[in-house]
């Protein structure tokens, strides 16, 4: 069935019959005709991929990042559906933003070569989100999802080379000059906003826990395992 968030109208048929909603948003979008759809349908549980940026109880949130989706965890409590968050820091897929660098060399360029991340593979974060789904012991609770190890953007693309047979490097570029090329694209606070959650981790371990391994029943899937799962779509 198809909905669209920008067209309420669609969610209605879109709903019926769903007990339980898994619920990814674009940074931004409005969740609250679908959140008002899904409690007149009788959805019984929203599971919510959050971010790792917010902290509860802060007012205001630390970024625009973490604001959002403070905002959307609070309009799903306010619908009176049993919730699940799930929190999360930096997807591994966030390494395809370098796949059009190196169709022209071996080297990536970005700010903060030594910023830190447990970067999660997303069937991890698919896996986890199945487990919570329809689980009474798991509604209204938070979980933040990690990956097994931290690793800085430039280990990550040497990583990287290595499942893709390739000597790859990261050459650290200034902050303020990528801030000014991505805000011409893309919204300058959220922009700003990621800058400074990497400027923040760098020269400081990413936090790793077990929470993956916890719901799934399998240890988290390392970064190799991520790069060795998408070699073409950096060809």
């Amino acid at each position: 069935m198809r909905g669209d968030l920008a067209r309420p109208e669609t969610l209605g048929p879109a709903l019926d019959g769903v007990t339980e909603l898994f619920l990814v948003l674009p940074y931004g979008m409005d969740a609250r005709p679908l959140l008002d759809r899904a409690r007149q349908a009788g959805v019984r549980q929203i599971v919510f991929l959050s971010s790792g940026a917010v902290v509860d109880g802060a007012d205001p949130q630390p970024d625009v990042i973490a604001a959002y989706h403070a905002r959307v965890e609070q309009e799903i409590r306010a619908t009176g559906v049993d919730w699940t968050f799930l929190r999360l820091f930096f997807p591994a897929i966030n390494s395809l933003a370098w796949a059009m660098q190196l169709q022209s060399g071996d080297t990536v360029r970005g700010p903060h070569a030594a910023a830190a991340a447990s970067v999660v593979h997303e069937r991890d974060v698919a896996e986890a989100a199945a487990a919570v789904l329809g689980a009474a012991e798991h509604r209204n609770r938070v979980y933040e999802l990690t990956g097994p190890q931290s690793l800085t953007q430039t280990e990550q693309v040497e990583v990287l080379g290595r499942a893709l047979g390739r000597e790859l490097r990261f050459e650290e570029v200034a902050e303020q000059a990528v801030r000014q090329q991505l805000s011409q694209f893309m919204d300058a606070d959220f922009v700003g906003a990621l800058l400074d959650l990497m400027a923040a981790t760098a020269g400081k371990p990413a936090p790793v826990n077990d929470t993956v391994e916890k719901l799934t029943g399998h240890p988290a899937r390392p970064y190799a395992q991520w790069t060795a799962d998408h070699p073409a779509d950096f060809r």
